[in-house]
């Protein structure tokens, strides 16, 4: 009788599980305005500095006059007993099904329901085209693939307006609806390194890109002024926005992954198209594995093979040299990848020595190593913080190597001072036999109602 009355009391309490972005979109979508739940707490975790922080009133809605806290997940125990929660809800991406079950493990032993929200329950309805690019793990190669699409379909005509995944590491309220035209507003907004990796290209590349908090509003904005609509994911995580062309990155460099990470699997079983990356730098036996995984989960989608073109500035400056590779940061860490293309770039052009930098990381780099031991010894360009900018600058500047291969999407140079030479290692999507743009584009002209073709 007693746990009968205790699940039909009159509001539910819940905590969201988190990480900056996710967490914050399935709360506008799903409970801001929902009489049912009471919101307790949020937590947060893989990304440095964003526990100890309030979702702000202005954004939670009238239920929530006071905001919401933000917790270090960390205390997730603890504050399930204290705040009597019925339900917690993981709202965050790249996580191993054996991670996902210890964390249900967690929480119904700590006295809680476990629970994960559906996609159809979150996406936005546009009434512009939407095409989402997203990816089974992190470091696939989503952004490169972003890139030479939106470039294919903006030279085709069309206005093409990118809407990146969130990444909202500072002031909450100030970043509720972010555009970036020109590198200005990347000032403007004290982006992070982070943060930079994402837009940074599409500016270059002569779009406009938008991100934020509050989806509802940010998709809003963006149609005032787009034809199509790219959705930019992170990690592996589903589009906010429900898609009329889904494109998947799958990457055959880590094989049965794509079944075997939540939520990427279920961006496999969405998906329209999917694209097989890095396929020029993988084994024959992994591809095949990936393919084979493809026909079972989604026999429906069509199947796009791709390599990623590494292209290096100033090769002549790595032969026989000892060079220290930094690569995209998150690729490396939650993305659990033990190299990049700066790596694959450093072999191709016969260095002499990748060099170490475990023995000269300071402050927050060296936590990034302790929290991710797998990296070995590649340098994560991290960048979440100014504190952290400051430790990636004296940590580059005090390994002992000729040059630095900067293989990161931006010009690393901007952020932080190197006192060494740079060569610069950038990736292309080149697809095998079949354009993807030319796919997409002639998707686009069978929609009835899009008019602009």
């Amino acid at each position: 009788m007693n746990n009968k009355s205790k699940f039909y009391k009159d509001k539910i309490n819940v905590i969201i599980m988190g990480a900056a972005g996710r967490d914050f979109h399935n709360f506008n979508t799903y409970f801001r305005d929902n009489p049912y739940y009471d919101v307790v707490a949020f937590t947060a975790t893989q990304i440095p500095n964003i526990s100890g922080r309030k979702y702000p009133w202005q954004l939670a809605g009238k239920l929530y006059p006071k905001g919401i806290l933000i917790y270090l997940e960390t205390e997730l125990n603890s504050l399930i007993k204290k705040l009597k929660v019925d339900y917690c809800y993981l709202s965050y991406s790249d996580l191993s099904y054996n991670y996902v079950m210890h964390k249900a493990s967690e929480v119904i032993a700590a006295g809680s329901n476990f629970s994960l929200l559906g996609f159809h329950q979150t996406s936005l309805i546009s009434n512009k085209q939407i095409i989402s690019v997203c990816a089974v793990r992190t470091g696939a190669g989503k952004s490169s693939t972003t890139q030479k699409l939106s470039k294919f379909l903006k030279n085709k005509g069309l206005k093409v307006v990118v809407v990146r995944h969130p990444m909202p590491y500072g002031d909450l309220l100030k970043q509720t609806v972010q555009r970036f035209e020109t590198y200005e507003d990347l000032k403007k907004h004290d982006c992070t390194i982070e943060e930079r990796e994402e837009y940074e290209p599409h500016i270059k590349n002569g779009l406009v890109v938008y991100a934020g908090v509050d989806y509802e509003r940010v998709l809003r904005a963006a149609e005032k002024e787009a034809d199509i609509i790219i959705w930019d994911g992170g990690n592996n995580d589903l589009p906010f926005f429900k898609p009329d062309i889904h494109i998947v990155v799958v990457d055959p460099h880590r094989a049965g992954d794509e079944i075997s990470y939540y939520p990427g699997e279920i961006n496999l079983r969405l998906a329209h198209i999917i694209i097989v990356n890095k396929v020029n730098t993988a084994t024959k036996r992994d591809i095949l594995t990936v393919l084979e995984n493809i026909k079972k989960y989604n026999p429906k989608a069509l199947v796009i093979q791709a390599a990623l073109k590494i292209i290096v500035d100033k090769p002549e400056l790595l032969k026989d040299k000892k060079v220290l590779v930094v690569e995209d940061g998150p690729t490396l860490t939650h993305g659990g990848m033990t190299y990049g293309a700066g790596t694959i770039a450093a072999r191709e052009h016969g260095v002499k020595q990748i060099v170490d930098p475990r023995r000269y990381v300071v402050g927050e780099i060296k936590k990034t190593f302790r929290d991710y031991p797998h990296i070995g010894k590649l340098l994560p360009a991290m960048g979440y913080s100014a504190r952290q900018r400051k430790d990636l600058e004296k940590t580059i500047n005090s390994v002992p190597c000729d040059v630095v291969i900067d293989a990161t999407p931006i010009d690393l140079e901007k952020l932080v001072k190197i006192k060494k030479r740079i060569v610069t290692v950038d990736y292309v999507l080149d697809e095998i036999g079949t354009s993807l743009g030319e796919v997409v584009f002639q998707k686009l002209k069978k929609k009835s109602n899009f008019k602009k073709i």
